[in-house]
C-alpha cells in the first residue's frame, strides 16, 4: 500500500486548501481513510476520517469548514482557514475493520503518506 499526499500550502487566515492522498494497493475500495495533523508542540490530532461507504466523522474544531471526501483518491477540503490550523497534514489507511478500533491509527497495518505542510498566516 502506498499513500501520498499533496496540496499543502502557505495562506492568509480566511483561505481555502484541498488536500489530497493517493491510495494504492488495496483490492477495491475496503479501506477507510483519514487526514491527521500534527502541529509543533502539540498532540497529533484526528482531523476526518471516511469509510468506505462514505460515512464521515469530524473533530469539533473543523466542523463545517473541512470536507473529507473520495473518489480515486481522498481529499480534504479546507475552507475557513486559521493560523490553528497550521500543522503537517497526515493521510493514513487502513482496512474497514481496523478504522476506530483500539489500537487505531496505531495498528501495524495502518498506512501512512509522507505528510504535506499547511501554514496560515494571520
Amino acid at each position: 500500500v502506498q499513500v501520498v499526499e499533496s496540496g499543502g500550502d502557505s495562506v492568509q487566515a480566511g483561505g481555502s486548501l484541498r488536500l489530497s492522498c493517493a491510495v494504492s494497493g488495496y483490492t477495491g475500495n475496503s479501506y477507510c481513510a483519514a487526514w491527521f495533523r500534527r502541529a509543533p508542540g502539540k498532540e497529533r490530532e484526528e482531523v476526518a476520517r471516511i469509510s468506505p461507504t462514505g460515512t464521515r466523522i469530524y473533530t469539533d474544531s473543523v466542523k463545517g469548514r473541512f470536507t473529507i471526501s473520495r473518489d480515486n483518491a481522498v481529499h480534504l477540503q479546507m475552507n475557513g482557514l486559521t493560523p490553528e490550523d497550521t500543522a503537517m497534514y497526515y493521510c493514513a489507511t487502513a482496512q474497514w475493520w481496523d478504522c476506530g478500533s483500539s489500537s487505531w491509527p496505531d495498528n501495524p497495518t495502518t498506512y501512512w503518506g509522507q505528510g504535506t505542510q499547511v501554514t496560515v498566516s494571520s
